[in-house]
């Protein structure tokens, strides 16, 4: 049985997170998405990830200060 890598993607810009969730998708693995650090901290409760890719340009809590606080 393969196990699938888990990708977080953070980014307020929706047609941008959509369309690196359809390729990450295509590509094999399991993605979940957040709009902002606040969405992603609250998936992060729940959920284990392998990987995160960070917009570090959001309004409200930026990528930079998201990194620094996980």
């Amino acid at each position: 049985m393969t196990v699938l890598s888990h990708i977080l993607v953070v980014d307020d810009d929706s047609r941008l997170r959509e369309l690196l969730r359809l390729y990450l998708q295509d590509h094999g693995f399991n993605v979940s998405t957040a709009a902002d650090a606040k969405h992603a901290r609250n998936l992060m409760q729940g959920l284990k990830f392998d990987l995160v890719i960070l917009d570090v340009m959001m309004p409200g809590e930026n990528g930079f200060e998201f990194t620094a606080s996980i």
